[in-house]
């Protein structure tokens, strides 16, 4: 039989010479040599814990798809091919860049971005002349900047900022005259900023902001041609003026040069006519406000904290657009001309800030009316001494912009029939699809207010990805300091009306993300320059991976090659047939070998290895009948082992995209595991091309199942905290009892199971890590740099964004089934997200409107503890959140102040001193332990429960 598949394959002369072109590619220097030794020497400059270069050592970077490296789809006229693109976003490399990388000479994308990665800037990238984007933000590069890269012809973009770059800026600079985006910001670079930079034809973005810039504001900055923004903030003009010449930059949108020291008086700038920002606060600006009128574009006019005396100029009226205007802190005089709010639409009312705090002024000329959305400060203007000015000179409150979930359809969608999400906005009602998850900043936005925008900035970004507006949901958004905002974005495919359209095809994955990873998407004058934080690749689109050229050769390189192979085509076909002979021999051999070292890895005291026919018999032959659930690994079966032990068999399906990985984590990890608040693994089995986890049986379900109103006794208040202590306990032993401790990655309602009398037990290690280890110096750092994975919903927005698991990313999954607990929401339901629609009741005062109602009756004080709690648990900021011993403390405390329980509800919690359970109690309706299994549909990698077979969407 082997024989014959060898003579088959080998009896087609087209076949063989398709086979001959994959060998050659995969043995064959079809990169240029000298580009192959430079990539091998670029390696071994990083380090790479994570190995995700592991790959480069195999075969020909191109052919064999070296992570990263993109080749073009054609040879040179040299005959060989050539790197294209560098892609190595967000790896959690370190070491530093080798100057190896000048090899790389025909090179038009550099993108290491979101590294650690220290060193200097190697010179030699200045040889590559050929280069157009060098992206090198967000690492620890130190050092100057070379001389030799303002000798880059062809450089469009130069991204440096986030790193500790110090010296001064080359004056070689100004000959980079393609050269549009200058992002140095973040860095401590000193100096002149040199004039000759004036004469650069094409730059839009000079963002120099947060470095140590000295001297004085060259006015020849003046005559660029394109800019359309000039961001110095923060750096060190001490005593000198902003020119009169910036009056005439006639492109400029937005000026902004807040806290550079600055003095003298403000320059006229209303002849720039599309200017739109303006941030001159923090310096010692003296003399008045130019009474001139302003551009109508106008969001933002920021002049606070200077030295400007006078009154303020109803020129500041009929700014429509205007979002803020900031006076504060100045020594302005006269009255306030009730003009500048006045006169606002009344049809489209948009949030207007004026802020006057902290003045001498007197009165209000005019009307004392506010209209809405308009908030003036007065405070510490002696007009304050009037009384009947409160809502002008009250202490302000601050306010924090947040996009609040919308849903385009009145349906409810059934959770358990989406693995996935709900697209949120798609036309199609309860369309379950796969998003694409990105981390996305605008680095330099001409507003402060996003929601009057919003829409313009989904038009914006989804034309210049070519996709239908729908597709993309904002999932939230933040603004950081800069001020530059920070967003989640998921992007959906299109509803085609067959059971694959939930999914983006590979294709489609890889188009998008180089969209971002090239700026291919136009710029924007309102928003501004951004940049990629994360393009997180998760369930159906882990394959992806690695996201490396798939070019492979081109059509005529394979017509080359085929009429090159003709004469020898006696001779081939030997070679090839000893070729397949040898590679299918060596795959077998692998496969074997591969399948000894799993058998003796798990061999694991104190966990059974069954047969396959154990567990067959245990499930009449894993029969449909004995099916209870299904997830991405596989799916569950009750069975009932020869003794009589009812248990859960989880088998995974043939092609399980993380099974291997999942199977050996799981037996690993739970092998070692004994907690009463921790699923336990009773055995395994890996023969016959199966792999199996044999668990406890779980016979009430998942905690989601019940939180979804299946259940015909809706537990009460104390059986919920009941289980979140529960819950809570087991995660703590992993975090601080397990050897060595444990970070679980994917906590969700339905990964928590109940046991026959209720208790909680945590399941599902399958994406789990180990927590870091100390090294050599005795320092533990406080996170995993890891690949996102887990459940949308649950995922810890850091996480997401640093690829860094902490013991504070479990914390925030945890406080998403709090609040499940609290609310009987799921996490995200019609593009609402639980944190975001609980943050909202709280902050308006309607916090109980959103609980859950099935709960009955409960004491108040006792839930807005719990609120309290599960809202910390989930705070953005990761050292906001409470520890995993503190959350358990906090737990405790409210137990300990509920009113008397019955009996049963306390019955797993002897340790806690709680009072004497009483039956009767009216304050909490309770749900008992029940003997009955329960039926469950919801969908998880461990759904260890009983009933029948759910109706569901496989994965």
């Amino acid at each position: 039989m082997f024989r014959s598949r060898v003579w088959l394959f080998g009896g087609t002369f087209g076949a063989w010479l398709c086979w001959f072109c994959l060998l050659s590619g995969a043995d064959g220097q079809i990169l240029h040599p000298d580009e192959v030794s430079a990539l091998r020497a670029i390696k071994q400059s990083l380090v790479d814990p994570n190995r995700n270069l592991s790959n480069w050592n195999r075969g020909d970077p191109c052919m064999s798809n070296w992570t990263g490296v993109l080749c073009f789809n054609t040879p040179a006229a040299d005959g060989y091919l050539h790197v294209r693109e560098l892609q190595l976003l967000h790896m959690n490399l370190s070491g530093t860049l080798s100057p190896e990388l000048g090899r790389l000479s025909y090179m038009q994308i550099l993108d290491v971005m979101w590294n650690q990665i220290s060193g200097s800037i190697p010179k030699e990238i200045g040889n590559i002349t050929s280069l157009e984007l060098l992206l090198l933000n967000g690492n620890q590069l130190t050092g100057s900047l070379p001389e030799e890269l303002g000798y880059l012809p062809n450089l469009d973009r130069i991204q440096i900022d986030q790193n500790q770059i110090s010296g001064s800026l080359p004056r070689s600079f100004a000959y980079l005259n393609k050269t549009k985006h200058f992002h140095m910001n973040n860095n401590s670079i000193s100096g002149q900023i040199p004039p000759e930079l004036s004469v650069l034809p094409s730059l839009v973005h000079m963002l120099l902001d947060n470095n140590n810039l000295s001297g004085y504001l060259p006015p020849e900055l003046a005559n660029l041609p394109s800019l359309l923004i000039l961001q110095l903030d923060n750096n060190h003009f001490d005593g000198t003026t902003i020119p009169p010449s910036y009056s005439n930059m006639s492109h400029l949108l937005k000026l902004s040069l807040r806290n550079c020291g600055l003095q003298g008086p403000i320059p006229d700038l209303s002849r720039i006519p599309g200017l739109a920002y303006i941030d001159l606060s923090l310096n010692q600006l003296n003399g008045s406000i130019p009474p001139e009128k302003l551009p109508v574009n106008m969001t933002t006019i920021d002049l606070s904290y200077n030295n400007l005396v006078g009154t303020i100029p109803t020129s500041f009226s009929g700014l429509p657009l205007l979002q803020k205007l900031l006076l504060a802190n100045n020594s302005l005089n006269g009255s306030v001309p009730s003009i500048i709010w006045q006169n606002r639409s009344s049809s489209k009312p948009e949030i207007l800030v004026v802020d006057l705090q902290n003045n001498n002024l007197t009165n209000i000329s005019g009307s004392t009316n506010l209209p809405p959305n308009v908030t003036v400060r007065l405070q510490g203007n002696p007009i304050c001494s009037n009384t009947n000015l409160v809502q002008f000179c009250s202490t302000p409150t601050q306010s924090i912009s947040r996009i609040q979930g919308s849903a385009n359809s009145s349906e409810v969608c059934p959770v358990q029939s989406c693995p996935y999400e709900y697209a949120p906005s798609s036309p199609v009602p309860c369309f379950c699809a796969a998003p694409l998850l990105v981390g996305y900043r605008l680095k330099s936005p001409g507003f402060t207010e996003f929601l009057p925008y919003k829409y313009q900035f989904e038009v914006y970004l989804t034309d210049g990805l070519d996709l239908e507006i729908f597709q993309l949901y904002i999932d939230s958004f933040i603004w950081e300091e800069g001020p530059r905002l920070k967003m989640y974005l998921k992007f959906f495919p299109v509803y085609i009306g067959n059971t694959t359209s939930y999914v983006f095809n590979k294709t489609e994955v890889l188009r998008i993300r180089s969209m971002f990873t090239g700026w291919h998407i136009p710029d924007s004058d309102i928003f501004g320059p951004y940049e990629l934080l994360n393009f997180t690749l998760w369930g159906p689109y882990l394959d992806v991976i690695p996201l490396s050229s798939k070019s492979g050769i081109s059509k005529g390189a394979l017509a080359g090659i085929v009429l090159g192979a003709v004469a020898g085509a006696v001779i081939l076909s030997a070679v090839i047939s000893l070729i397949i002979l040898r590679l299918l021999l060596r795959k077998q051999q692998a496969v074997s070998k591969r399948r000894q070292l799993s058998k003796s890895t798990v061999k694991i005291d104190g966990v059974k290895d069954f047969t396959y026919g154990e567990l067959a018999l245990a499930t009449n032959n894993f029969d449909a009948s004995a099916q209870v659930g299904q997830g991405g690994y596989g799916k569950v079966y009750k069975g009932t082992l020869a003794d009589g032990t009812v248990v859960a068999i989880k088998r995974a399906q043939e092609g399980s995209l993380q099974g291997e990985k999942e199977f050996l984590t799981e037996i690993e990890l739970l092998s070692r595991l004994h907690h009463r608040n921790l699923v336990s693994l009773l055995g395994y089995c890996d023969e016959e091309s199966e792999q199996m986890l044999v668990y406890e049986f779980m016979p009430n379900g998942t905690l989601r199942d019940h939180l979804s109103g299946k259940s015909k006794d809706p537990m009460g208040f104390a059986m919920r905290t009941r289980i979140a202590l529960g819950s809570a306990k087991g995660i703590l032993y992993l975090h601080t009892e397990a050897d060595p401790p444990i970070f679980h990655r994917d906590i969700k309602a339905s990964n928590i199971l109940l046991d026959s009398r209720m208790n909680a037990k945590v399941a599902d290690f399958g994406l789990s890590r180990l927590a870091p280890v100390p090294d050599l110096e005795g320092t533990t750092p406080g996170h995993v740099s890891t690949v996102v994975k887990g459940t949308p919903g649950y995922l810890d927005p850091e996480y997401f964004l640093t690829h860094k698991l902490t013991d504070k990313s479990d914390v925030y999954s945890l406080g998403v089934v709090f609040l499940e607990l609290l609310t009987g929401m799921h996490p995200i339901s019609h593009g609402k997200n639980i944190v975001r629609e609980v943050n909202t009741a709280y902050r308006s005062g309607t916090i109980f409107s959103v609980i859950d109602d099935r709960m009955g009756a409960y004491p108040a004080e006792c839930v807005e503890r719990f609120i309290n709690l599960a809202l910390n648990c989930c705070q953005e900021e990761t050292e906001a959140r409470p520890s995993m011993a503190e959350v358990v403390r906090e737990l405790e405390t409210i137990w300990g102040m509920m009113p008397e329980l019955d009996s049963k509800t306390t019955e797993s919690f002897s340790t806690h001193p709680g009072k004497v359970m009483s039956p009767s109690s009216s304050v909490l309706s309770d749900v008992n332990p029940r003997s009955a299994p329960y039926v469950s549909g919801d969908i998880s990698g461990s759904d260890l429960v009983s009933g029948v077979v759910p109706t569901i969407t496989p994965r």
